[in-house]
């Protein structure tokens, strides 16, 4: 549904998404997030296959890419661990959305009516407790999701539902370098955090970097890094070859697939920055496991 907006002398169009549209997009998403490995790391995986010298090693890469196959094939969770919901929303500034009645009036309310029903519809583990230090007693629900909402030119809604393990999140990083730090302590930082994860964050790993903005940018640029695609290096010269340096330095740990030793410690690492203080240079790594969930939807 369109709508014709005026302020002043100024006239133009806005685009209006139902509240269900969304609702609907997100539970879809959610489910097939958790049933289907994207095709870039699928594609990674067989890479790994191939190049892997360790015969321990590329039969376990074996099992993943056929879990991955049974999964798709058979409309179950890739892993038990369904995740807790991350949401990326990119939100054209030319549109809006029809509210579904009261207290159910956001993107926001309709992105965590879409998790609750997805979940439920697809059987999938909820995994969220409402309070993290006392009672801990589960939502049952799946929500609140973590939404990350920003407005960019258009009118489109693009929504990105990751399903996160508790597993590799556990085993992410911060620190804040000091101004003075070069390329080679930030790659060997990063390193040691991917062999302190080791067996536990279930590797293969795909590793997304943050690097700049501030405390908690740094840490928003490391999680958004890994929905980039595997087959994308980054656009700037500079980060792309840091990205293949940190991948050689982590496969070189021979960390390997579950942990088990072998040459496939990660499929990838993906840089994202961001401008930061003169007297700051934060850096943070967002640990992902072979599982690596993640869909797209562009309404």
């Amino acid at each position: 549904m369109d709508g014709r907006q005026r302020f002043g002398h100024w006239c133009f169009m806005m685009r209006t998404i139902a509240f269900d549209q969304i609702r609907q997009s997100v539970a879809s998403l959610c489910i097939a997030a958790c049933h289907e490995l994207p095709p870039d790391v699928l594609r990674a995986l067989e890479r790994a296959v191939e190049r892997e010298s360790n015969p321990r090693a590329a039969g376990i890469l074996r099992q993943l890419i056929e879990n991955a196959r049974l999964g798709a094939q058979d409309r179950i969770p890739l892993c038990q661990d369904t995740g807790l919901t991350v949401v990326f929303v990119e939100q054209g500034a030319a549109v809006t959305m029809s509210p579904a009645g009261p207290g159910r009036a956001t993107v926001i309310d309709a992105i965590n009516e879409g998790v609750r029903a997805g979940y439920d519809a697809g059987y999938l583990r909820k995994s969220i407790v409402a309070d993290p230090l006392q009672q801990r007693k589960n939502t049952a629900t799946n929500t609140p999701a973590v939404i990350h909402l920003s407005l960019v030119p258009g009118d489109r809604l693009r929504l990105t539902v990751m399903a996160k393990g508790g597993g590799c999140e556990n085993k992410s990083q911060f620190r804040m370098f000091r101004p003075t730090a070069d390329r080679r302590q930030v790659i060997d930082w990063v390193a040691s955090v991917v062999r302190e994860a080791g067996a536990d964050a279930c590797p293969p790993f795909v590793v997304g970097v943050g690097i700049g903005g501030n405390f908690e940018h740094s840490c928003l640029l490391s999680k958004k890094a890994l929905v980039r695609s595997l087959e994308e290096p980054h656009a700037d010269p500079f980060y792309a070859r840091m990205e293949q340096d940190l991948l050689a330095q982590v496969n070189a740990l021979g960390v390997g697939p579950q942990g088990l030793g072998g040459d496939t410690t990660a499929l990838g690492v993906l840089i994202e920055t961001a401008p930061c203080h003169i007297a700051s240079l934060p850096v943070a790594v967002n640990i992902e496991c072979h599982s690596h969930r993640h869909q797209t939807a562009v309404l």
